[in-house]
């Protein structure tokens, strides 16, 4: 079983006017639950992999919306804590090109109020953590989720996605501040060239990399959104694979299918451990490579973040 922790909240997509019609005082939005470790959490489970939920949930309408979602895809709901405390929302703006734009309404809210007490005792069941996003730099999850890493990442696979976003936490330095601490305790950092530019804009990606690499990190492995992915490791230099062609949709949730196959590739393959990640060669990490790149293509041909189950993945 592999333990996804972050935030959940609600994606709020924006409406074109019905018929084309102008009402100022009307916004038409489609909601839909996500939040990228819930997405990852659910993208697991349609891969066909074991997956429980760490975080915060409100026990509010929206919130028993995230529960009753979580319960139908099969993520494990023993890791979950419950506050009276509202349910972040995002607004959702999508460019031409497909890529979304959010804007979070999330101070106080319950997916930031796990504490250091709400931590949870693991057993062998629980074969990896992943951690990411927001709930990196918000207070008190953020100490929480590090402390998590901190206590795990000798026993268990710790995977990482910065998956930065500027709105809920504007302070860049602050994300430069966690994701040093965060990455020196992961054994895998997927990250978009869109955050490393975020992150260190005079800095070349690999220089980030070989950085990331001196630490526990075996794998680091960047996506390039149409230009497909590239790892790095610490034998065998770095290559790359191209994207798949499709008919772009959005891109919301293609990040979190990517990673969500990443672990199911390894998983599938019994490969989900530290040791393990040693010995991977160049063909089996192109084909791990590959397989993601297939995966997060089908979710680019969907709107909002649909991701794909495990027979959908060619």
């Amino acid at each position: 079983m592999y333990l996804v922790c972050g935030e959940a909240l609600f994606d709020f997509f924006s409406q074109p006017d019905a018929n084309g019609a102008s009402n100022s005082n009307k916004v038409a939005f489609q909601a839909i639950a996500g939040g990228s470790p819930f997405n990852v959490a659910v993208g697991l489970r349609r891969l066909g992999v074991d997956a429980g939920f760490f975080a915060g949930l409100s026990t509010d309408y929206l919130g028993k919306r995230l529960e009753a979602v979580l319960d139908e895809e099969g993520v494990r709901d023993d890791f979950l804590v419950h506050f009276d405390a509202p349910t972040t929302l995002a607004m959702v703006a999508v460019g031409a090109d497909g890529s979304p734009h959010y804007s979070f309404r999330g101070e106080g809210c319950a997916d930031r109020l796990l504490a250091p007490k709400h931590l949870p005792a693991l057993d062998d069941n629980v074969r990896g953590l992943h951690v990411g996003s927001f709930s990196l730099v918000v207070q008190p999850v953020a100490d929480t989720l590090l402390a998590l890493v901190e206590r795990e990442s000798g026993k268990r696979l710790i995977t990482f996605d910065p998956n930065v976003r500027l709105n809920p936490a504007p302070s860049i330095e602050r994300w430069r501040g966690q994701v040093a601490k965060f990455a020196q305790h992961a054994h895998i950092i997927k990250v978009s060239d869109e955050d490393l530019g975020l992150l260190y804009p005079d800095i070349e990606p690999a220089t980030v990399a070989k950085g990331w690499l001196q630490h526990n990190c075996q794998l680091v492995i960047m996506t390039r959104g149409r230009q497909g992915a590239t790892v790095f490791t610490r034998e065998l230099g770095h290559w790359s694979v191209p994207a798949r062609e499709v008919k772009t949709a959005d891109t919301v949730g293609a990040g979190d299918t990517f990673q969500a196959a990443l672990i199911t590739f390894l998983t599938e393959r019994q490969l989900d451990n530290p040791a393990s990640l040693t010995t991977l060669s160049r063909e089996t990490l192109t084909d791990m490579l590959n397989f993601a790149v297939a995966a997060a293509a089908v979710t680019c041909t969907r709107v909002g973040p649909d991701l794909p189950y495990r027979d959908q993945v060619i």
